[in-house]
């Protein structure tokens, strides 16, 4: 593992190199490569330097150790010793960590696509739920969010709804939101208070750009159209909608929020690309989960990930068995601990198959 570690970190000093000589400044397109794997190695270019200055301390207390006939200098040298190799097994564990492959998509900005499933308009309320917690678990991290498109119900609901989020580290954290949420409560129509329950499903799609996914312009149908819903005078006045079909998928994007026809088009073509892209992923991830007997990482939307139990108040994770007991802060975007926790599931899972770049 050093070895690679090493090997790395020699990368890591080579590009910083280059970083600094003209050639490669004058290069917008080589500058930015090289800055985005600069990025990527530097905590484990830190970390290496962090092993060797704890290394060369240890090499010195045992040299101590072996030299000195003093009892007190031989203590300390021995404790010194010991408080190294603590230092060493640490930083060797988080090394094992950081050599994990990462996903290519951890610093992209995510689409949430957010779909009422089986429950009627008490599934269309439960998708606003959840894209209400991940405006405010967003608010929360410092990401910026857009609404790209909704289809709202007369209570108030969803039948759908996407959102872009954009932020540091969005794509890393709400990865593991993509499947099927499960809803338990009394809505808000049932006059006998009955419990119901409710499916919403989650799709989290890494942004993606043109170098990422090219479409043919032949292989889309773009049309115009008013927009729909509520919104003020502006609405339905203007054939400023957008609607993109791929014709050789069959999928469709949709987008209305924005006030020119050129803003929905380039919006509706940013979730184009991400559904294409998300297609060859999946295929990437499926081979990947075949391999695994945990699929805490794969995305699977159609799994059962999570059930939202509100008279007994709790929030259960069924890929790692978690329960929290304060479905109230939950819901008001306090998910963070959930999330670590999906994290750890997943890296130590990744650890056990023995992973790494």
């Amino acid at each position: 593992m050093i070895d690679k570690v090493r090997d790395i970190a020699d990368r890591f000093y080579s590009i910083e190199n280059k970083l600094s000589q003209p050639e490669y400044i004058n290069d917008q397109t080589a500058f930015a490569s090289l800055m985005k794997e600069h990025k990527k190695l530097m905590p484990i270019a830190e970390k290496f330097e962090e092993y060797k200055r704890i290394l060369a301390d240890l090499d010195s207390a045992q040299s101590l150790l072996d030299e000195t006939d003093d009892s007190d200098l031989r203590d300390m040298a021995s404790e010194e010793c010991r408080d190294c190799r603590e230092k060493i097994k640490t930083i060797e564990e988080k090394l094992k960590i950081l050599l994990l492959p990462r996903d290519e998509n951890d610093d992209k900005n995510v689409i949430m696509e957010i779909r009422a499933g089986a429950g009627g308009e008490e599934a269309a309320l439960f998708a606003y739920n959840l894209y209400r917690m991940y405006n405010m678990y967003a608010a929360s991290c410092g990401w910026k969010v857009k609404l790209l498109d909704d289809n709202e119900t007369e209570l108030g609901g969803f039948k759908e709804v996407s959102m872009l989020n954009e932020g540091d580290g969005a794509y890393s954290r709400l990865t593991y939101e993509s499947g099927v949420h499960r809803v338990q409560r009394v809505p808000e129509t049932e006059s006998q208070g009955r419990i119901q329950t409710s499916t919403v499903t989650v799709a989290v799609l890494p942004e993606v750009e043109d170098v990422d996914i090219r479409i043919n312009p032949d292989d889309i149908t773009v049309e115009t159209c008013k927009s729909s819903g509520a919104g003020g005078q502006h609405i339905n006045k203007t054939e400023s909608a957008i609607r993109i079909t791929h014709k050789p998928t069959g999928i469709v994007t949709w987008c209305q929020t924005e006030r020119s026809q050129l803003q929905n088009k380039e919006t509706a073509m940013a979730m184009l690309r991400a559904k294409l892209y998300d297609i060859e992923k999946t295929k990437r991830d499926e081979a990947i989960a075949s391999d695994r007997k945990s699929q805490v990482g794969t995305g699977d939307r159609s799994e059962r990930i999570r059930t939202y139990n509100y008279p007994q108040g709790r929030i259960t994770d069924h890929r790692i068995g978690m329960t929290i007991y304060s479905l109230d802060n939950f819901m008001n975007g306090d998910i963070g601990a959930m999330t670590d926790a999906l994290i750890s599931a997943d890296i130590a899972e990744k650890l056990k198959n023995g992973e790494s770049i």
